[in-house]
């Protein structure tokens, strides 16, 4: 399974591990990550995953594949800017959100039209969203959802 990991681009110490436990936990699980590619949750997700030997995708906004996070192995250039939103969202069969700001609001209401499972720690509060506290629930919730 693919999981579109999605969040701010500033996150705290806390939302960082947040991210990278979940990176790890889908790695572990033999789950790809999706994200934006660049710094924040979308990095920690990636060095959580990298850690466990996941495979990592980022799908970038600008049309430079080298300034991807350090743990993207696969790095996809759209030049699109903030429209490449839908495509993290597109290639996940399911979505993970942690903290963000309006990018991640944007990406979660393509999430929810495009009916994926959404789990959120500390994001967002919109009707079809599962709230959950921990990177393990976060994690269960998506797997559970797609079975």
């Amino acid at each position: 399974m693919r999981v579109s990991v999605i969040g701010g681009s500033t996150v705290t110490d806390e939302e960082y591990e947040q991210a990278r436990e979940v990176g790890r936990l889908l790695g572990e699980r033999g789950h790809e990550v999706v994200c934006g590619g660049f710094g924040g949750v979308m990095e920690a997700v990636c060095a959580g995953a990298r850690e466990a030997d996941g495979h990592t995708i980022g799908i970038l906004p600008n049309e430079d594949r080298t300034t991807a996070n350090d743990h993207v192995e696969t790095a996809i250039a759209t030049g699109m800017g903030n429209a490449r939103n839908v495509l993290v969202v597109l290639n996940g069969d399911a979505v993970i959100a942690v903290d963000g700001s309006t990018g991640t609001l944007s990406e979660l209401g393509h999430a929810l039209d495009m009916d994926r499972p959404v789990a959120g720690i500390g994001t967002h509060s919109l009707e079809g969203i599962e709230h959950v506290e921990t990177a393990d629930e976060a994690v269960d919730y998506v797997e559970s959802a797609l079975q």
